[in-house]
């Protein structure tokens, strides 16, 4: 892999946080901070604790309702949906 030399200005407290984490795992600086920056990319997009814990009462909140329709209704929906599927779509002239 080619690597490309880049200077960053850190904090203090960052520093001593690289140089414990690099220390700890027995790593070199350099693949610390790439570790973290491959790991933190990964997770941009996807829900933190507090997020997902906030969604999944909304869920559990939605499940203890009920169904707002009945059975029949949603029945019949996915009966036409199905049939327009089948004719080329709902705005697909016959």
């Amino acid at each position: 892999m080619a690597t490309t030399k880049v200077t960053f200005t850190f904090d203090q407290a960052t520093v001593a946080r690289l140089d414990d984490g690099a220390k700890r795992l027995a790593v070199p600086k350099s693949e610390f901070v790439r570790e973290a920056i491959r790991e933190h990319h990964e997770r941009i997009g996807l829900l933190n604790e507090g997020e997902r814990a906030r969604l999944l009462k909304i869920v559990e909140r939605l499940a203890h309702r009920g169904p707002t329709r009945s059975q029949r209704e949603v029945t019949t929906e996915l009966a036409g949906l199905r049939a327009a599927r089948r004719a080329g779509g709902r705005l697909h002239p016959n």
